[in-house]
């Protein structure tokens, strides 16, 4: 990398940090904090809800699938998001917003224990969290390989250098910082993302690369599903990626939370799917055509840093590293504030008698240290790894593990249809999905990835309904707390007789 490259490089970092200062005298309270009061307009948070999905991940080991299957990477996971979102514009996201705007939540857990009771809340609230850690991991794991590969910088000061600036920005501005550098990072990876994709066209045939390269690569690679990315996979992933990126990935939750309305937030859901289903295409064309410009890799992870370093000037590379610190900051960033919301307003409390007392500003500053607390602790982890075996192997799996044991009692517990399911179908729920999930993966050892993915949510969800009407367990509080989440607190009030 150039001294240009650096320069670009920092600056960016400079950036997020001012972000996140300035975002620090918007925050009053923990409920700024954590939801930002609902004052995010509803395209500022469809923005976020959108690039709060991606990481550097994405360019490490999904750049490898795509280099070694083609198109079949875009369609078992950014076609499967976008349209499990735009599903969850129309069933999730307004009751998710109404949570906060008629029940005061801060937390996408917090509810939980109204909902069900207090088990149910806390051992959703602990495996959630504990696993999130992992998952954190190994995106800095991913980041910290990418900067190795463009600048030879060692695997520890890249998650190191990443981390610190991540750790200032979200410890200090909350869920704004968070939102607003999500919009900074969308426009840089915009400008990097189009960098990219016209130096494959200008180095190829130019437009008409978009349907001509499909005859001059491998086999099977314009065919939407290949290799073990079946139609069965696609399905498993379509209906994981719908839980997942409408709450179950308790960050995203928050997006639509912090929307002014129920309406905003199912717009900015809208918006995130339609950004789903179109711009991915544009980061993966280039991803796509690497085989024909780097051919023959021992590494596939390494395709897209060896596009960028073949076909980029001065410059242009810090930009487009830049973007993929963009990427995993961004996901961490919404991790680190979501998690501490739940250490805050879920766990904490139960445990420690004085967390239940502190003061408006003590409270604010145990969700700053907690926040502090997450991210170093997943740092020090993705350390300890040394950068080995970089991580779609470990998102798949975690996925797996905890998508449809904990976002099944989360997500269907909202919804009218399933009132009578109770504490007993949410925990025998979340046991059996775990169980069945470390049974295929770890006893049987099962490579079918279909089947790791898939099978433990539907066990989840068959027990959650099966277990909700042989035993219902619904109340009248139970049911005004579902049905009161139906219209936003403004249509009622208008509705009101004078």
């Amino acid at each position: 990398m150039s001294v240009l490259d650096w320069s670009v490089l920092g600056a960016y970092f400079l950036v997020m940090v001012g972000i996140g200062v300035w975002s620090k005298s918007r925050i009053r309270n923990v409920v700024d904090f954590f939801t930002a009061g609902g004052r995010i307009p509803w395209w500022l948070s469809g923005i976020s809800h959108h690039m709060s999905g991606y990481s550097a991940v994405m360019f490490v080991a999904f750049a490898a699938v795509a280099y070694n299957y083609g198109m079949a990477m875009y369609v078992w996971w950014a076609l499967t998001i976008g349209l499990g979102v735009g599903i969850g514009a129309f069933v999730w996201a307004a009751r998710w917003n109404r949570l906060r705007s008629k029940h005061g939540v801060a937390s996408p857990l917090e509810y939980l224990a109204r909902r069900y009771n207090l088990p149910t809340q806390q051992v959703l609230a602990y495996s959630g969290a504990l696993l999130k850690v992992v998952d954190i991991a190994a995106k800095w794991v991913a980041i910290a390989v990418l900067l190795r590969g463009f600048a030879g910088i060692p695997i520890a000061w890249g998650i190191l250098i990443t981390g610190a600036v991540t750790l200032v920005y979200i410890t200090a501005g909350g869920l704004w910082a968070d939102v607003l550098t999500d919009f900074g990072q969308f426009v840089i990876q915009g400008v990097a993302g189009v960098a990219m994709f016209v130096a494959i066209m200008s180095h190829l045939d130019g437009v008409p690369t978009l349907w001509t390269m499909w005859d001059k690569l491998p086999e099977g690679h314009g065919d939407p599903f290949a290799g073990p990315y079946t139609t069965t996979f696609f399905l498993a992933m379509l209906f994981i990626k719908t839980f997942e990126y409408n709450g179950g990935m308790w960050n995203l939750a928050q997006r639509y939370m912090a929307s002014p309305s129920g309406s905003a937030a199912r717009r900015s859901a809208l918006l995130s799917s339609a950004l789903w289903l179109v711009w991915p295409l544009i980061l993966f064309i280039p991803m796509f055509a690497a085989p024909l410009i780097v051919p023959g890799l021992a590494d596939a992870e390494e395709a897209y840093v060896r596009l960028a370093q073949t076909l980029l000037p001065q410059g242009v590379i810090g930009l487009v590293l830049a973007g993929f610190f963009s990427h995993t900051m961004a996901m961490v960033a919404s991790d680190a504030n979501v998690i501490s919301s739940v250490v805050t307003r879920d766990i904490a409390p139960v445990l420690v008698r004085k967390v239940r007392e502190l003061s408006e500003r003590a409270e604010l500053t145990f969700a700053r240290v907690t926040t502090f607390t997450f991210v170093l602790i997943s740092m020090l982890i993705a350390i300890s790894t040394e950068g080995r075996g970089v991580v779609l192997k470990i998102v798949v799996d975690l996925v797996a593990a905890t998508m449809g044991p904990i976002s099944i009692p989360l997500m269907l517990g909202l919804l009218p249809w399933f009132k009578r399911s109770g504490p007993t179908a949410a925990i025998a729920s979340w046991a059996a999905g775990l169980g069945v999930w470390a049974y295929i993966k770890w006893i049987i050892e099962s490579k079918d990835t279909a089947m790791v993915v898939g099978v433990p949510l539907v066990t989840s969800l068959v027990l959650y309904v099966a277990i909700g009407l042989l035993k219902p367990e619904n109340t009248p509080d139970r049911d005004a707390l579902v049905d009161s989440l139906d219209t936003d607190p403004e249509t009622e009030r208008a509705a009101a007789p004078a």
